[in-house]
């Protein structure tokens, strides 16, 4: 199915259905949805998001996204919205609209970098560090519970492998076109 498969590449055979592979299949070969790495990352990542947006806004009044900035400010106090961007995978409206967000809530702070009023650099407030304290008890609790069951090999193992995926989308597209 794939114009020109590099030597070692995989044979399409294994992400796909086709009609006939299961009653009531599909009408020609398209994705699985069991057997297809990016498609169960991708349900597995919408339910998380979606059931932590759920959780942290009833018990912090954040979301997801603003958790995801509050991590990133943690790690790296002074990110640009350019810089968390990239590292983070997210478009940078997106993390325009949460910096506000937690600004609005005193829970970040920017400061302007050079004339343009634009280009600021983004760090927590106290009540952003106090904040993101409180959710990374309950975060870490998120993870031992969609965890359960693995051994810690397997999840050394698991984290390589997305890593891996993480390197070779870096390889095969260019996020600043």
């Amino acid at each position: 199915m794939t114009d020109t498969p590099a030597p070692d590449a995989l044979p399409d055979e294994l992400y796909l259905i086709a009609p006939g592979d299961v009653p009531g299949g599909p009408a020609r070969p398209t994705l699985s949805f069991s057997r297809t790495p990016t498609v169960l990352l991708t349900f597995a990542a919408n339910r998380f998001t979606r059931a932590a947006s759920r959780e942290y806004q009833q018990k912090f009044g954040i979301g997801a996204m603003d958790w995801r900035m509050l991590v990133m400010l943690t790690r790296e106090p002074g990110s640009t919205v350019s810089h968390a961007a990239r590292t983070i995978g997210i478009d940078k409206a997106a993390v325009s609209r949460s910096l506000r967000r937690l600004e609005t809530a005193g829970l970040a702070a920017a400061v302007q970098t050079g004339p343009d009023e634009r280009r600021k650099s983004w760090t927590l407030t106290q009540a952003g560090n106090e904040t993101h304290d409180r959710v990374l008890v309950h975060a870490l609790g998120r993870l031992r519970q969609l965890m359960a069951g693995f051994d810690p090999e397997e999840i050394r193992n698991f984290t390589g492998y997305l890593a891996r995926m993480l390197d070779n989308l870096d390889a095969a597209f260019d996020d600043d076109a």
